[in-house]
Order: C-alpha cells, then structure tokens, then sequence
C-alpha cells in the first residue's frame, strides 16, 4: 500500500511512544523502533506499508544525510580526511571482495550473486551509525570519523553496485569504464552539491526571515540530492557536499537567529526521518520471508570479517603518523560499523535478472536486523567501557 499521511501520523506517534519507552528502559531508540516495527507488522490491524527504494532514498535520507553534514565540523574532519577517505575508499573495496569471496566459496552462490551482494552490504550505513552515536551522546574524534566514514563510503559503494549489477546482467564493464564512472560519479556529486549550496547561500543573503532561510535549507537538501540523482550522481554525496558548505563556511548571508532556527528544524526533520526509516525497516524485517537457510549465519561472518579487514589494515597505514588512530577507536569503527537502510534500499533496487535476487534480498535483511539489534544494542556499553560517553548528562 501506499505510503499516506495517515499512516505517517500514526507511525510518527508510535516513535514517540517508543522513544518515551526506550528512554525510560535505557535501550537504543533505533533497537525499539525496528523492534515496534515487527511487532506491527504481525498485528491482523498493522499499517501496511511497502518499504521501496524511492521512499527511502527520496523521501527520508537527504534529511538525515544534510543535517549530519550541516552540524559537522569541517576543521577536524579536514584533518582526518585522509583516514576517511581510505576508509571509505580502499576499505569498501577490500570489503566487497571478501564478502563476495566467502558468499561465493562458502554459500556456494554463483559469482554475479556473491559480488552483487558485496558491494551492496559493503558500506556502513549513514541512518544507523548517525542515529547510534547521537543516542550515545559521542563526542570528538571517534564520532567524526564514523559518521565522515559512514557518510563518504555510500558514493563508493553506489558506483561499486552499479558496476556489479551491469555486470551481473550481462553487461561486464572494462576497468576503464569502472575508473571513468568513479571519477564522474564524484566529481558530478561535488559540482552539484557545491552549486546548490553557492545558489543557496546567494539568495539567503536577500532575506532575514529565518522561516525562509530554513526553506532555502531544504530546497538544498532535496535539491542537490534529486539534481545528482537525476545526473546519474551520488546523491548522498551530493548532499553532503552541500550540508557541509551551509553548515561550515563562514558567512553573513544567514543571520544569528536565523541559523538557530535552522539548527533546531533541522534537528526535528532528522528525528522524524529516523524514526520512519526504522520502523518501516521493522515492518518489512516482520514481513520478509527469509529465502537464505545457511547463508544467512554465513553471511553474518563474513560481513563482520570483511568490516575488520577493511578497518583495521587501513588504520595501520596511518600508525606512524600524526593521524594514527588508537587500537581502541578501531575496535568501535569495526563493531560501530552498522548497516541498514542504504543496503535495504540498494537490494530491493536489484532487478529480477540477478542470479538468486530473492536470496540476495532475504540474505541482507538478516544482516541488517543483526547490526541494527546485536551490534547496535552492545554499542553503547562498549563506548561506556572505553570512556567515550560522557558522565554528564548535560554535555552532548
């Protein structure tokens, strides 16, 4: 069915039972929201909602991706870009190959398959990694580079899946064509997230109406995000670029109150998006008929293996530098690097001529309800041991 205002209204006041709940029980916002999405899913009365690639990529993530990036802080993610970019770079790649690798030897799926699948699971999720360390309250380093990670790695995965999926319907591209893509793809999502937030930022300067600047804020949002998308671009990327120059280059086109009111609209869209995004991932998660047998618990291994071969041989490019990133923050970018809605959205997107696509898509919900409810419930113990949540309930 559809998705309408009715049953948006009703889902927005079942996420704010359940962040009263969670908040109460001590529990991940994120974990009770997909949990209160299964138990819906199973009620004879339960809102029927049919979870698409559309709903998810234009309607619920340029909020989340934008407002990340427009709260980001450019100075410290510059200084530890190389690391992101590496990460998000060599580390998806080395990733894919071993999830596909695995998927291949030991689930004995056929090769159009298991690479199809690597490159889709391969990246961390913006929507859940944004959501666990804003619950968490984590500051500093350790956040920035998660979230940079999570945020860049999603351009690379999207060519890396595109790439896959022509080549699994029968049209292999050549490492020529693969290297063109890559670097269109990137340098298309800057232009357009960078002329969107110039043209933005050029009409702000005409108004002092905060109501107006936070619609020029969402016109860029959405803007550089369908302008890249219709582009055949990143349109995370895109968003990103344009997020993180509104939110970080200095400026007197947008005035004190204006940017306040800003802030706090955006922090508003990016609670409502997040508590859609989980709950409809908890509804379909409910209804999905599971097609993988043993290559579900299979696949788990591999994709939290593949996670640790891309962080930490990485980081130990760096160990001698001043970028060097501890033992411990690797450890919470192994087990922080969650996966969700990007890899739902990019499987139900796969079209009916992939080999094994029903197993594909079966395989790739289980990993997700395993990050979002394992890795995502032990998260914020892990981070509480290490000491990077502060004891203040003020701070964050």
């Amino acid at each position: 069915m559809e998705f309408s205002v009715e049953r948006a209204a009703l889902l927005l006041l079942i996420s704010a039972v359940v962040a009263i709940l969670t908040q109460r029980l001590r529990l991940p916002y994120s974990v009770g929201l997909v949990a209160a999405g299964i138990v819906l899913s199973l009620l004879p009365l339960g809102p029927e909602i049919n979870l698409t690639k559309s709903l998810l990529f234009t309607l619920l993530l340029p909020p989340l991706i934008f407002e990340a990036a427009f709260s980001m802080e450019w100075q410290q993610l510059r200084i530890d870009l190389p690391v992101v970019l590496v990460l998000a770079g060599l580390g998806v790649a080395l990733s894919a190959a071993v999830t596909a690798a695995g998927m291949h030897f030991l689930s004995h799926w056929p090769w159009a398959s298991a690479v199809v699948f690597g490159a889709l699971i391969s990246a961390t999720d913006p929507v859940s990694v944004i959501a666990a360390f804003k619950a968490a309250r984590v500051r500093g380093r350790l956040r920035d580079l998660v979230e940079g990670e999570s945020l860049f790695n999603d351009g690379t995965a999207a060519v890396a899946f595109a790439i896959c999926v022509a080549a699994a319907t029968g049209s292999p591209p050549t490492l020529w064509q693969v290297s063109g893509r890559l670097v269109l793809t990137i340098g298309g999502s800057l232009v357009c997230g960078a002329v969107v937030a110039f043209t933005v930022l050029l009409l702000a300067g005409r108004t002092e109406d905060p109501l107006v600047e936070i619609t020029f804020t969402t016109v860029a949002a959405y803007g550089s995000f369908l302008l890249a998308e219709h582009l055949q671009f990143s349109g995370v990327l895109a968003t990103l670029v344009a997020g993180l120059m509104l939110g970080n280059i200095p400026t007197n086109s947008v005035t004190q109150v204006g940017r306040e009111a800003i802030q706090s609209f955006w922090d508003y869209a990016a609670f409502v998006a997040n508590s859609l995004v989980f709950l409809l991932i908890g509804i379909r998660v409910g209804q999905q008929h599971f097609q993988g047998g043993f290559s579900v618990p299979i696949a788990i291994a591999l994709v939290l293996l593949a996670r640790a071969v891309a962080v930490y041989p990485c980081c130990s490019l760096f160990s001698g530098t001043t970028l060097r990133v501890s033992i411990r923050h690797q450890h919470v970018l192994f087990w922080g690097g969650l996966r969700g809605a990007l890899a739902l959205a990019l499987a139900l997107a796969l079209p009916p001529s992939v080999p094994r696509r029903e197993s594909v898509i079966g395989t790739s919900f289980a990993v997700v309800a395993f990050s979002i409810f394992v890795q995502g419930l032990t998260l914020t113990p892990m981070l509480r041991r290490m000491d990077e949540i502060p004891t203040d309930g003020n701070r964050g």
